[in-house]
């Protein structure tokens, strides 16, 4: 994912069910309130299913802005995204990296339901790192990363949620955009030349250029580094500033299907990602649920993170189902 310039939180701020349901009150003949349940029915997220979905994007290689192996994945993305019933928008752009050199990038938007007013925002990154500039061994620093759980993870959910979408319909229309250009930021070997604005290419074109004029949501999910076994998600602090009760909202879904132990109750820290320019400049309240250890421990994303060992051995199924169903259960909530 990106540096992130992780920024630690002052001390004093550190401090299965299968459908959801609804009561409303009607008043009686008599008078009396008496409360009427409403059901939702939520599809089951399928674990295996997003894991595949990962593979799949692994086996086109790095999917670095330029490469045979970018524009094939991208074309499955999109492609996948038709199957599954959405109504496909790409937007191509040019961007330059931190060194000057010029990209070319794809953001891949699928729409549900797209004539709804009430709509929700579901994203990722789909692009990958073209330096392991994190890597035990300096001589792998100018490799490309395979991504599996830096870029493929939260792509793998969410493709499976657009299958889920193409078999039942929420009452909200969704966007499932996967941003590209997330992962060329300023690498570590270079950080005389750090340039913040360096990353989240893709999320920032798209904020400033929305593939639908007028475009609004209530809120948007970001999900990035959501696959390895044992990930933790604190609530990440840009998360909190701009969009605290959606952050509670998912936090507590989380803890009512069981998930208390990924998804924790403390502050995390101040992550760059791709919510900073939907929340400041598309204006649309966006969270982040991504892979952080204990601010303790400097809010680090993983020994393989950026290395060249970030690839399908740290995957693992029961995770992409954790965050899947309850990201299905968020969205399938809303009324």
């Amino acid at each position: 994912m990106k540096k992130k310039y992780l920024l630690a939180l002052p001390l004093s701020l550190l401090l299965v069910v299968a459908a959801c349901s609804n009561k409303n009150t009607v008043k009686g003949k008599t008078g009396n309130v008496s409360a009427v349940e409403t059901t939702v029915a939520v599809p089951k997220f399928n674990a295996d299913s997003a894991y595949r979905y990962v593979e799949a994007q692994t086996m086109f290689g790095p999917r670095v802005p330029g490469t045979d192996g970018h524009k094939a994945c991208g074309d499955y993305l999109a492609a996948k995204l038709k199957e599954f019933g959405a109504s496909v928008t790409e937007q191509t752009f040019e961007a330059y990296r931190y060194d000057g050199v010029k990209m070319n990038g794809r953001n891949i938007i699928g729409s549900y339901d797209p004539d709804n007013r009430k709509r929700i925002l579901l994203c990722a990154h789909w692009d990958t790192r073209p330096w392991a500039d994190r890597d035990a061994d300096e001589k792998n620093y100018h490799t490309p990363i395979s991504g599996a759980n830096d870029g493929a993870s939260g792509v793998g959910v969410l493709l499976e949620i657009a299958r889920l979408l193409s078999i039942e319909k929420p009452q909200v229309g969704i966007d499932i955009i996967f941003f590209d250009a997330e992962d060329s930021g300023t690498p570590d070997f270079d950080l005389q030349n750090y340039d913040e604005n360096s990353w989240c290419l893709g999320s920032q074109y798209w904020a400033a250029n929305k593939h639908v004029d007028g475009y609004n949501a209530r809120y948007g999910i970001l999900l990035d580094m959501v696959g390895a076994a044992g990930a933790t998600f604190y609530k990440e602090g840009f998360s909190m500033e701009y969009a605290s009760a959606i952050v509670n909202k998912v936090w507590k879904k989380a803890m009512e299907l069981g998930h208390s132990s990924a998804f924790l109750a403390e502050r995390g820290t101040y992550l760059t990602d791709d919510h900073l320019p939907v929340n400041r400049t598309a204006n649309i309240p966006c969270i982040n649920i991504v892979h952080t250890n204990s601010v303790n421990s400097g809010g680090s994303f993983g020994e393989f993170w950026h290395t060249v060992n970030d690839n399908m051995a740290v995957i693992d199924k029961n995770m992409l189902g954790i965050v899947g169903e309850t990201v299905t259960h968020v969205i399938f909530s809303e009324k």
